[in-house]
């Protein structure tokens, strides 16, 4: 039952940003969905863009899910934790699975191992806060430095275009920006871990669109079309808004159910921001006029 929540909201976000970037790019509003954890299927002249919208997905879904179940374990919430493990397990054979459709079946399998390591060495991590064990703590911390290294290796082994020692500086932001969720947490700084959740969401589109713009260029008859078209940034904007809606709504949602009321003000803090945001994403195209109509709209649901 957790497993099919978890599922549930993997798909909410998606489809409500396929309405929207219809609703911009076309006078009749599509009232079809897609399958969103997929890589989305590619259309003559917009697989670049797909691929780039795919990516920022699944990598900034691994955040948010990461941070729901770091949240869960560091709160002894043993059943709510399994649920987000499974979910956040289930994104990484996404991931995986997007890195075989374009590498293949190989490096698919090469991947998710070496993807679910670092995962592991957050669990090191918070299992090493929440007991107060420096020791732990210092050598998860150790390991996920190393980690960046590795995976940089195994892009760049993959990808001309994607040098080694750029994309391990850029998995060490992730590695960073997550740590800072998790340590917020374990001192109940809700304020700041939400804040930090945003951030550390904000920052995987600095490895998905290099990484999207990388393949394109090395598989230029696969992936035609531009991963940084103004259509192609709109419906990425899109997507990650409202994506992050979808989620930080449920943690604030089940924080408010489970009676944590200084985490479901921080939650519902950060579900306005994000609020905002969207309607800027709104404004940006209609003007401030409807951006003005949009926010009290949407924050009415």
């Amino acid at each position: 039952e957790k497993k099919m929540k978890i599922t549930s909201l993997r798909l909410t976000g998606a489809a409500v940003a396929s309405v929207f970037l219809a609703a911009a790019c076309s006078p009749m509003m599509s009232k079809s969905g897609h399958e969103p954890m997929a890589m989305p299927a590619s259309h003559s002249g917009t697989a670049a863009a797909d691929l780039r919208t795919g990516l920022n997905a699944l990598l900034g879904e691994h955040v948010l899910i990461a941070a729901v179940a770091t949240s869960h374990a560091l709160g002894g919430r043993e059943a709510a934790f399994k649920g987000a493990a499974a979910g956040l397990d289930a994104n990484s054979v996404d991931i995986a699975k997007a890195i075989g459709s374009v590498y293949g079946s190989d490096a698919e399998q090469a991947f998710l191992p070496l993807w679910r390591k670092h995962i592991g060495f957050f669990v090191d991590y918070t299992v090493g806060v929440a007991t107060n064990d420096k020791t732990k703590q210092n050598k998860a911390v150790n390991d996920l430095v190393q980690y960046t290294e590795d995976f940089g290796a195994f892009l760049s082994s993959a990808n001309p275009n994607l040098p080694k020692q750029a994309v391990a500086e850029l998995v060490k932001g992730h590695v960073l920006t997550l740590k800072e969720v998790v340590d917020a947490q374990a001192a109940k700084d809700w304020q700041k871990a939400y804040a930090a959740v945003r951030t550390a969401y904000g920052h995987m589109h600095m490895i998905a669109d290099p990484l999207a713009a990388a393949i394109a260029k090395q598989f230029p008859e696969k992936f035609t079309g531009s991963t940084d078209s103004s259509a192609s940034s709109l419906r990425n904007v899109l997507n990650l808004a409202l994506r992050e809606h979808a989620i930080l709504a449920a943690m604030a949602t089940g924080s408010a159910l489970g009676g944590r009321d200084a985490e479901f003000k921080a939650a519902g803090g950060a579900l306005d921001a994000n609020s905002v945001d969207i309607a800027k994403a709104i404004g940006s195209v209609y003007g401030a006029d409807a951006e003005k109509a949009f926010l009290p709209l949407w924050r009415r649901h």
